[in-house]
């Protein structure tokens, strides 16, 4: 694919970075590490408590994404929680996110948007406390695969020239050919935000937190798909992960598939069955 020539050599990781952070951190922040103190979930009906959402935002967005979602289930009585994604790199988000679910006691719904599936395939391997995952117009990688290589003509980001897609920026300290991308600001409603209000997607455009262009060509390892129940909304009308891409990966994946006539940002503009579908997910392994 073109794309794949136009982001050549991004393969650099952000891990040093990231571990010296964390040192820093931990030094200067001895015995509060942590920091989201853990909330026991109300019991479901069956006697077993029920478990917590943890809500992961995709590229180009931030956990305000989430807000219509998250009002929903904590009326239903669920404990949520919608970390920030940092859009470093795949193993530096992966393994923030898993972090963050070793904070959380008891059972875990993991969801993810667009490139948070990713994030979540990755981050609940192996981790025991995960009980479902849900995909929600999301990457469904297996072993291997890059964003790049489930990016497929249809795609408003799979076109020759990325420069009419995207802005590039320079950060500090990104590693070599490492850059932020941002979606164009004339591209974002009808390409991201297609099926919202021409004013809402015009807010969301100038507000987008950036990629790293790493992110784009990091493999993804051992997918949690493998031995987690998962379940996969799919929005028939999503420019940015063809439907059929997305159909694809979730019948690998073994998932529930629920189908809407919704477009990429279907957590914004179908929220009560995305909801839906995640306590779903929660009746399911409770």
């Amino acid at each position: 694919m073109h794309i794949t020539r136009a982001i050549r050599g991004t393969r650099s990781r952000l891990a040093v970075a990231g571990a010296g952070l964390a040192l820093a951190v931990a030094v200067a922040l001895p015995g509060q590490l942590a920091f989201a103190h853990t909330v026991n979930s109300p019991a479901a009906s069956g006697g077993s408590p029920k478990p917590t959402i943890v809500l992961v935002h995709g590229a180009w967005a931030d956990s305000g994404s989430w807000n219509a979602v998250t009002a929903i289930l904590q009326k239903a009585g669920y404990t949520v929680y919608a970390p920030p994604n940092p859009l470093m790199g795949l193993r530096y988000d992966t393994a923030t996110i898993a972090d963050f679910l070793h904070t959380i006691t008891g059972p875990i719904v993991l969801v993810g948007h667009s490139y948070g599936g990713a994030v979540i395939t990755n981050a609940a391997t192996g981790d025991t406390q995960v009980k479902a995952l849900v995909y929600d117009d999301a990457f469904i990688p297996a072993k291997g695969e890059t964003l790049v290589d489930l990016t497929k003509p249809g795609s408003c980001f799979a076109v020759p020239d990325l420069t009419k897609v995207f802005k590039f920026v320079p950060f500090p300290g990104a590693p070599s050919g490492v850059v932020d991308a941002y979606v164009k600001q004339s591209v974002f409603p009808h390409c991201f935000a297609n099926g919202l209000p021409a004013s809402q997607g015009a807010v969301l455009a100038a507000t987008q937190r950036p990629l790293a262009t790493s992110a784009l060509m990091d493999k993804s390892g051992v997918p949690a798909w493998k031995t987690i129940p998962s379940w996969a909304v799919i929005g028939t009308n999503d420019r940015v992960i063809t439907p059929a891409e997305q159909v694809l990966m979730a019948n690998r994946a073994h998932a529930h598939i629920t189908k809407i006539p919704a477009p990429h940002l279907s957590m914004i503009s179908n929220p009560a069955v995305v909801a839906g579908v995640i306590i779903r997910a929660a009746h399911a392994n409770s």
